[in-house]
C-alpha cells in the first residue's frame, strides 16, 4: 500500500531575480560612493615682496649666487671648494662683527644646491642670521 499517493517532491530552484537585484544595488553603490582622482603638478612662483629698501647696515655680509654656480662675497668673486673653506672666506669678511647677517641674493636660474651651500657654510662659520633678497614687483 502506498500511503504517499498525493505527495510528490518538487525541485528545489534557485531564483537568480533578487540576486542579480542586490548586486544591482551594490554595483550602483559602489560607483556613486568611488572617487576619482587627478594627479596635477603644483604651480609654484617665487616669492617676490614690495616693501621700501632697507638701510645699510654695517655687519651684514653680502653674498651672491648667479646661474652658473659663481658665488660673490661682497662683490667680489669667491670660488667655492668646500662649506669649510667657504666659511674661512665669511669669517675674513665679517672683520671682528661676532654675528653678522648673511644676505643671499640668488639669481632665479641657479641651482638650489648653491643657496644650500652658503647656508651650510654660514652654519659651519657659526653665523645664524640668513636672509634672503627678493625682486621687486613693478606696479
Amino acid at each position: 500500500m502506498n500511503f504517499r499517493r498525493g505527495l510528490h517532491q518538487e525541485q528545489i530552484e534557485i531564483n537568480l531575480i533578487p540576486l542579480i537585484d542586490v548586486l544591482l544595488v551594490i554595483l550602483i553603490f559602489l560607483m556613486v560612493t568611488t572617487t576619482y582622482s587627478r594627479f596635477s603638478e603644483l604651480q609654484i612662483n617665487l616669492p617676490t615682496a614690495e616693501a621700501s629698501k632697507p638701510e645699510e647696515r654695517p655687519n651684514q655680509i653680502n653674498i651672491g649666487v648667479d646661474g652658473q654656480g659663481k658665488y660673490m662675497i661682497n662683490k667680489s668673486i669667491v670660488p667655492f671648494r668646500d662649506p669649510r673653506g667657504f666659511a674661512d672666506e665669511l669669517k675674513r669678511a665679517a672683520g671682528g662683527t661676532a654675528d653678522p647677517v648673511i644676505i643671499i641674493n640668488a639669481d632665479g636660474v641657479s641651482n638650489w644646491q648653491s643657496v644650500v651651500n652658503v647656508m651650510e657654510a654660514a652654519r659651519v662659520a657659526g653665523y645664524s642670521r640668513i636672509t634672503f633678497t627678493t625682486q621687486a614687483t613693478n606696479p
